[in-house]
């Protein structure tokens, strides 16, 4: 699969989220959703009717990221909104297989989520149940932190358990991606990354998107991973 870029509106313009999609709908793949709700992260965002709002808007899929309590409960309802792809977080999911299911029975990508601490060897019997695995490069709660490299090891471990299932599973990077990180990421194993001040606090967040997309097609061109599929 060639590199997706999947820019997060936590950096955008609150006041005029549509308009900040419109912005990057020529280029990106995704518009990437950080949902918060100062309980499972020390922040809050935005909820399922704004969901709903961009979802009557937005000619780019939406790629909802669910950083909150009780997944279980919530995430199916993104999905059955028009959510395209819809991750919940290990460490929140009391029952991950029955969501991951009710959020593919809607209609929508699976995607399980785990922060910067939490290894992923102990989801490799469950990457059946997915389409994609999301791996935070900084703590989650804040846009615009500092990329952490010591998660890189974990992607290319995570690259590794999907290759040796020879699943479809996306491998998706989210947090402090930019254009001194994205090759390092894709090297690893990434192949969706979720870039926002890199983007949003671009002068032109179009072109961003292309030069983020021509670096990452690059290093994956030349990533052993790569070249062994």
């Amino acid at each position: 699969m060639a590199p997706q870029i999947s820019p997060s509106i936590l950096s955008a313009d609150f006041a005029a989220l549509g308009r900040e999609v419109e912005r990057i709908a020529d280029d990106a793949d995704w518009v990437h959703v950080d949902v918060m709700d100062n309980h499972f992260v020390p922040n809050l965002t935005l909820g399922l009717p704004i969901v709903e709002a961009l979802l009557k808007t937005s000619r780019l899929p939406l790629d909802c990221h669910l950083m909150i309590e009780d997944p279980d409960r919530w995430a199916p309802q993104y999905a059955e909104a028009g959510a395209k792809s819809v991750t919940i977080h290990a460490e929140a999911a009391s029952a991950p297989i029955r969501t991951l299911r009710a959020i593919r029975s809607a209609g929508a990508r699976a995607g399980l989520g785990v922060n910067p601490a939490t290894p992923v060897d102990g989801f490799e019997d469950i990457l059946g149940e997915i389409d994609m695995l999301l791996l935070m490069t900084v703590e989650p709660g804040f846009g615009g932190q500092r990329f952490l490299d010591v998660v890189l090891p974990k992607v290319r471990r995570a690259r590794d358990l999907i290759k040796g299932r020879d699943l479809d599973v996306w491998l998706q990077v989210d947090g402090g991606v930019s254009a001194e990180t994205i090759e390092r990421c894709a090297e690893a194993g990434a192949d969706v990354f979720v870039a926002g001040s890199s983007v949003y606090g671009a002068d032109d967040p179009a072109e961003a998107i292309r030069a983020l997309r021509a670096q990452a097609e690059k290093a994956t061109a030349a990533a052993p991973w790569s070249a062994a599929r």
